[in-house]
């Protein structure tokens, strides 16, 4: 290998079984500066950090590129956008940090972001725990990330699996679940893990199930009504007008829904957002309708707004989930319809 090779930079980090386990999923990019460049005009929004669209980065733009800056965000997680470790380690070998979107649950591992700002004994604690399987700093170089397993007690928390992060209340601590991850291969310095590992006073926690659960036990359910009180039928019934409903909300929403930049580029509170939008323009066109007599159940309503949002949301991995026995998208669609008759009932 040449002495220029990343894996020779950082043979913790390459060599790493945790890591070589999370290599060939195609969810690796980079993190880079997205819009514009900070300029005094207020209504420019200024640069942020988030991760790219690794393969566009690689082809160049095109004519048809409307993205601001020389960069666009990654809107999907699969090859749309993202590659494998091996291959980004390839093209783009002198990267300051990858970025990796994990699905605990699929991948059967968390990470564990200890932030700068957490106490030094708290931090100390928590670099003790058994079953680490990789460490490293943080960008700071003050915090640190761990990878772990999932802990035994996972599934006994629905609610808190089902999430994207648990923190900690005061912000010092949070396990990822369904999130990207920043990893800059820079070891935890010996001293930091001598100290650590030398320590005699009793952990705060003694096992990541034993902080897991602490976590867990304060995750709530998400607010708004359970999409399970709307039902939807295995295939879509025939609704009155279905097509006129759902193309004519496509017109009128194409270019009033906001962009994934807008959420940092988190897909799925983006997805909501695009569902949310959705969901007034099909109300509006069933008003219409609703005038000539033509009545619509909230499964109708979930239905239109599910077929309006595939024509406007990227597939990814997750929407080949089930929830409630139904596709994800059908069943946020649900929940999001769900969530607005319960506001506007008269109860409320």
């Amino acid at each position: 290998m040449s002495p220029a090779d990343p894996h020779t930079w950082f043979p913790q980090f390459y060599g790493n079984p945790a890591i070589r386990a999370l290599a060939s999923a195609c969810r690796w990019t980079i993190s880079g500066q997205i819009g514009e460049a900070t300029t005094d005009d207020s209504t420019k929004p200024p640069k942020r950090k988030a991760p790219i669209d690794v393969r566009h980065l690689l082809a160049g733009c095109s004519s048809r590129c409307k993205h601001v800056g020389s960069l666009r965000g990654a809107f999907a997680l699969d090859e749309t956008c993202l590659l494998t470790l091996d291959e980004l380690t390839a093209v783009i070998p002198n990267a300051a940090n990858a970025a990796f979107y994990l699905q605990a649950q699929a991948d059967g591992l968390l990470v564990l972001d200890i932030e700068a700002g957490c106490p030094t004994g708290l931090a100390t604690d928590l670099l003790r725990l058994p079953g680490i399987l990789y460490s490293e700093l943080s960008m700071s170089g003050r915090g640190f990330h761990l990878v772990m397993s999932l802990p035994e007690n996972f599934h006994d928390f629905p609610v808190a699996a089902a999430k994207r992060v648990l923190r900690e209340e005061h912000g010092w601590y949070e396990l990822l679940l369904d999130h990207w991850s920043t990893f800059t291969r820079q070891p935890v310095p010996d001293h930091i893990l001598a100290s650590a590992d030398t320590a005699t006073s009793a952990p705060v926690f003694t096992s990541l199930d034993e902080l897991y659960a602490q976590l867990a036990a304060n995750a709530s359910e998400s607010p708004g009504a359970s999409a399970s009180v709307v039902a939807t039928a295995n295939d879509m019934p025939d609704i009155p007008y279905s097509q006129a409903i759902i193309a004519q909300t496509l017109v009128l929403a194409r270019h009033q829904m906001r962009d994934p930049g807008d959420f940092n580029h988190d897909m799925s509170r983006w997805e909501f957002s695009v569902l949310a939008s959705l969901y007034g323009w099909v109300r509006t066109q069933l008003h219409v309708y609703s005038a000539l007599g033509i009545e619509f159940s909230a499964g109708d309503t979930a239905w239109l707004l599910y077929k309006a949002a595939l024509d406007v949301i990227p597939t990814r991995p997750k929407h080949r989930e089930q929830r409630n026995g139904r596709p994800f998208l059908l069943d946020r669609a649900a929940a999001l319809v769900a969530d607005r008759e319960a506001r506007s009932s008269p109860a409320n």
